[in-house]
């Protein structure tokens, strides 16, 4: 909902000042020991991209790449965990979309293995992991909505939303956020000198009525006016129909590509998901629009 990017650290990432909020809504994921030791299969449902009027994306993602599989075989280095393992994955978030469906698939990985095999496991442990699998991951093992600083470890757990509506609309193009990250440092005169916003503050908007929010995304800026500009009318296209519908706050999520729209009223969101779904981003494929809600669920240490 809020992503500020700044200095970039001696590791190669950089620091983050954001409020992530998980939705209700999301991948679905079965897991179940079997007895081929040491194995591991992973059937994907692509749904998403069904519905937008791709083709399935089967064998283009490289195993090696696949969040699940390498929660799996992080598990599997850290513990010793030999066990085999059977996973299907209902796909619901879009690739390329910075919803976080990648994070969030590996860390309900981690905590479904946790859960399996290993109910005695110390959470730093597999909060640790969890880091080494990608910055967004930590927050996915709690939930809730967070103010998250660092490159993504330093979790604040705070109060949940409540009585939002979101509309999440997927323009049809997924973003690269690697490439995302080089075009927002090239873009800055002085990289890194990024004014704090300042914690206390942004957390105690969230209070307020969204269409008093401060929040902002560093890559929405840097994507108008610096990025492919056939994407950037796009985005600004969606936008404009979100306001129109009368959003009370519209933004970027993550780094791209997904936009969304807060609203106050759950029968205008609706409406608006409707009016949306019926667009098409490019010949023969649509927009994506899912309406939602922020999640007030936060895990509880330990696995009961």
């Amino acid at each position: 909902m809020h992503l500020r990017v700044k200095d970039r650290r001696p590791d190669g990432y950089h620091n983050l000042e954001s409020i992530f909020v998980t939705l209700a809504f999301g991948d679905t994921l079965w897991v179940e020991r079997t007895e081929e030791e040491g194995g591991c299969t992973i059937l994907m449902d692509w749904q998403t991209l069904q519905a937008t009027g791709k083709v399935s994306p089967e064998g283009t993602l490289p195993l090696e790449k696949n969040s699940v599989y390498r929660a799996v075989s992080l598990f599997r280095g850290e513990t010793g965990f030999r066990g085999g393992i059977r996973v299907r994955v209902k796909k619901r978030i879009p690739l390329g979309a910075g919803l976080g469906g990648g994070s969030s698939d590996a860390a309900s990985m981690l905590r479904a293995l946790q859960f399996l095999v290993a109910p005695e496991l110390p959470q730093e442990e597999l909060r640790e992991m969890a880091l080494a699998l990608g910055s967004d991951v930590p927050f996915f093992l709690q939930g809730g909505t967070a103010f998250v600083s660092g490159r993504g470890e330093q979790v604040l757990p705070l109060k949940a939303l409540e009585e939002v509506w979101v509309v999440l609309v997927y323009p049809g193009f997924p973003s690269d956020t690697a490439g995302a990250f080089r075009l927002l440092d090239q873009g800055r005169r002085e990289p890194g000198l990024v004014k704090d916003e300042g914690m206390r503050e942004l957390i105690g908007a969230l209070g307020k009525y969204p269409g008093f929010w401060p929040y902002r995304n560093d890559f929405l800026q840097v994507f108008l006016e610096e990025g492919n500009q056939e994407q950037a009318a796009v985005y600004q296209r969606v936008m404009q129909e979100l306001k129109r519908w009368e959003a009370d706050f519209v933004g970027l999520s993550g780094a791209g590509s997904t936009c969304f729209g807060i609203f106050s009223k759950g029968g205008v969101a609706k409406e608006a998901g409707i009016a949306l779904s019926g667009r098409e981003a490019a010949p023969d494929q649509r927009y994506f629009v899912q309406v939602t809600f922020p999640l007030a669920y936060v895990v509880n240490e330990g696995v009961e």
